[in-house]
């Protein structure tokens, strides 16, 4: 270890070796082509990578090096878990590590929820994985948060596991159909055509998760069950999981009807996002109140998601920031504005 000046201060100069179970092991890690090696290379440009054998050694100022040090031993941990480290996964475990939102990022990327024709569901960042727990321990979960943050998935993934776990015999899917300004009464066709649009997401969804073929036979069975939210009216729901979708375009009648649908042996995920509400304009979104509400009803939990925990493409998230900026500066000038007239009055 050495130290270098600069300018009045002193940076501590560190180099560390990390060495690899195997060769194969190292591949597993870094990629094929050194993948890995490139995005740690890009993320902290300070330091100096250099591979020999299954030998990794790390130079450069001592802070970046305790880094990227321990990102790559969680790297590793992944690899041991047999999950692909794909550049994805490395930015989520950089933004982990910097936010310093989780002690141990790996484990958040290796909670398996599901595992379907090869491909495995589980949290990508640690308010997912928060979420999933919660959704483990309450029995009424709200899941809130930006568009692409997975809280719909990671809820319809549960309740596919709840269901093949035989921890509930059904499940239950609804929304309510009503998006974008739109009308049932202004779309073509019978009313099952009018209603399958606002469901296809929720279709899509399961298809991804189940094998294709038995989810006509599981609906026609009345195991899987996707419906408009006002088909739950006048019902009790028992040994099913229940998921309400886009629950921001519900009136506060409509959510307290959705709720007081549970039964014994049920479990409720309620996902919305308060920014994106469609009713019309003189009408109270029933999730933006229900917090308020139901706060400090024992198993009735809140999560909130935000932008980073947006898992599509990294504009998305960069898109979601820049609309919440302008919304807050938005009310902020709106607030003076009001202000300012009634000083005049």
């Amino acid at each position: 270890m050495t130290e270098s000046s600069a300018g009045i201060g002193t940076i501590r100069e560190d180099q560390q070796t990390i060495v690899f179970d195997s060769t194969e092991h190292m591949v597993q890690s870094l990629g094929a082509n050194d993948e890995a090696l490139k995005v740690i290379e890009n993320a902290f440009p300070e330091v100096n990578l250099h591979v020999r054998g299954n030998e990794l050694s790390v130079s450069g100022p001592a802070p970046a090096v305790d880094r990227t040090v321990r990102l790559v031993n969680e790297v590793r941990v992944l690899a041991r878990h047999q999950t692909r480290v794909t550049p994805q996964i490395l930015e989520q475990l950089i933004t982990m590590l910097r936010d310093q939102s989780a002690d141990r990022p790996a484990e958040v990327l290796t909670q398996n929820i599901l595992s379907t024709r090869g491909r495995t569901i589980r949290p990508k960042t640690l308010n997912q994985k928060n979420y999933v727990d919660a959704i483990d321990r309450n029995t009424v979960v709200f899941g809130i948060g930006p568009a692409g943050t997975g809280k719909t998935y990671l809820a319809m993934a549960k309740a596919v596991q709840a269901l093949q776990q035989k921890e509930v015999n059904r499940i239950i899917l609804t929304r309510p159909a009503v998006e974008a300004g739109e009308r049932l009464g202004f779309l073509p066709g019978t009313l099952n055509d009018k209603i399958d649009p606002y469901l296809r997401p929720l279709y899509d969804a399961l298809h991804d998760m189940m094998d294709p073929e038995s989810i006509p036979r599981l609906m026609a069975a009345g195991t899987i069950e996707v419906a408009p939210l006002a088909y739950m009216r006048g019902r009790t729901l028992n040994d099913a999981f229940i998921i309400l979708d886009e629950a921001q375009n519900t009136t506060p009648e409509q959510m307290k009807m959705f709720l007081t649908r549970l039964g014994f042996g049920s479990k409720m995920v309620v996902t919305g996002d308060v920014t994106q509400v469609d009713l019309p304009g003189s009408t109270t979104s029933g999730l933006r109140i229900v917090h308020e509400i139901l706060d400090g009803i024992e198993d009735v939990h809140f999560s909130e998601l935000t932008a980073t925990d947006v898992v599509r493409h990294r504009l998305v998230s960069d898109i979601v920031t820049a609309y919440s900026e302008w919304d807050e500066e938005r009310r902020t000038r709106t607030g003076a504005g009001n202000a300012a007239q009634e000083k005049k009055r």
